[in-house]
C-alpha cells in the first residue's frame, strides 16, 4: 500500500496522486507540488489515504509544502498575468492571419512556461507566432491544440438541461460515449437532440447506461412469448424506465392487453433485449429523424469515438 493525497489543478480538472511525505495535509489545503512540467500550485481534494501500488503512476511525485500566503499571492498574480497574455496572443494571432481560436492561457507556478490552448480545423503553422510570444514574455512558450470537448470544459456554460455543463462543473475525465447508448435508452437519434454544447454526444448518456444494460438483459423483445399469471401471451411493448411490458393475452374468444412488471413474467420463447451493437445502427436510421440540413454535418461526428 502507498500513502497518497489527491491534487487538482483546475476546477473539475483531473485528480493526480502525490506523495504527502511527512506533511500534515487535509482536504481543501492549497499545496505546492512537483510535476513533470515543473513546480505547480494545486488544491488537495482527497486527503491522505492508502491505495494499492498498481493504482499509482510511477514515479510518485512529492508534495513540496503547504501553500504559504506568499504562494497564494503569486498564484493570484499568475491568474492576472494570464488575462493579459490572452489579450496579447489574440492580437498576435490576428497580426499573423492564423485561422485558430485561442481558448485559454496558463502560466506554470514558477513562470518557466506559458501554455496557450487553442482550437483549429486542421494543422496550423504557428512557428512565427511562437517566436513573437517568446520575445514578449521572455520564457518558454507552448501552443497546445485541443478538441471541442476540452474547449467546452474550459469555457463552461449551460447545457441543454439548463444546468451548468457537467464537464466544467465536476467531471474530472471525459467518459467514452457512443451512439448505441442513445439507442439503448430509447432516445431520439436526432443529433441536435442528443448532442451537447460541444457538438458531440452528451456525457450524461453514460450516467445511467449500466442500469439500462442491466434492465435490457431481463426485458423480453417485442414478439416474444411469455408466461403470466393470466396465461401465455405475446409481448407488444416494453418500457425500460418502468421495467414493465405490455402483453397481449386471450381469454376465451376475446383478446386484451395487460401490463406486467418484468419480474412477474417468464420467458417461454423469443429473446431478451440485450445490448445494441454499433453495427445495428445505420446512418439511414439516424437520417429518418433529421429535421434540417444543418443536422447532416453532425452525423459523422456522432460516430467518432470519444
Amino acid at each position: 500500500m502507498v500513502k497518497v493525497v489527491g491534487v487538482r489543478f483546475k476546477k473539475a480538472g483531473k485528480i493526480y496522486y502525490f506523495d504527502p511525505q511527512d506533511l500534515s495535509l487535509e482536504k481543501e489545503d492549497n499545496v505546492i507540488v512537483e510535476t513533470a512540467r515543473g513546480v505547480e500550485f494545486g488544491e488537495c481534494v482527497i486527503g491522505p489515504k492508502e491505495i494499492l501500488e498498481d493504482e499509482v503512476v510511477a514515479p510518485l511525485k512529492p508534495v513540496l509544502r503547504k501553500a504559504t500566503a506568499e504562494d497564494i499571492n503569486k498564484h493570484l498574480e499568475n491568474k492576472e498575468k494570464e488575462k493579459e497574455a490572452f489579450e496579447i496572443c489574440v492580437r498576435k494571432i490576428e497580426d499573423h492571419n492564423l485561422v485558430m481560436k485561442l481558448i485559454d492561457v496558463e502560466y506554470t507556478f514558477d513562470n518557466n512556461k506559458v501554455i496557450f490552448y487553442f482550437t483549429a480545423e486542421g494543422r496550423v503553422d504557428f512557428r512565427e507566432l511562437v517566436k513573437d510570444l517568446a520575445s514578449i514574455f521572455k520564457t518558454r512558450i507552448e501552443l497546445r491544440q485541443i478538441g471541442v470537448r476540452d474547449e467546452a470544459k474550459m469555457i463552461g456554460g449551460l447545457g441543454p438541461c439548463g444546468r451548468p455543463m457537467c464537464c466544467a462543473s465536476f467531471l474530472g475525465d471525459f467518459a467514452s460515449v457512443s451512439i448505441k447508448m442513445a439507442k439503448e435508452q430509447n432516445l431520439s437519434l436526432n443529433p441536435s437532440k442528443i448532442s451537447g454544447i460541444c457538438g458531440r454526444l452528451m456525457c450524461c448518456l453514460n450516467y445511467e447506461q449500466d442500469t439500462y444494460e442491466d434492465i435490457r438483459k431481463r426485458l423480453p423483445r417485442v414478439g416474444s412469448i411469455v408466461k403470466t399469471e393470466l396465461g401465455n401471451g405475446e409481448v407488444l411493448y416494453n418500457n425500460i424506465v418502468k421495467e414493465s411490458v405490455k402483453v397481449k393475452l386471450k381469454s376465451e374468444d376475446e383478446e386484451f392487453v395487460k401490463e406486467f412488471k418484468i419480474d412477474e413474467i417468464k420467458m417461454i420463447s423469443g429473446s431478451f433485449e440485450g445490448t445494441v451493437s454499433e453495427e445495428d445502427i445505420s446512418v439511414e436510421e439516424i437520417k429518418i429523424e433529421i429535421e434540417d440540413d444543418s443536422d447532416k454535418s453532425l452525423i459523422k461526428d456522432l460516430f467518432k469515438a470519444d
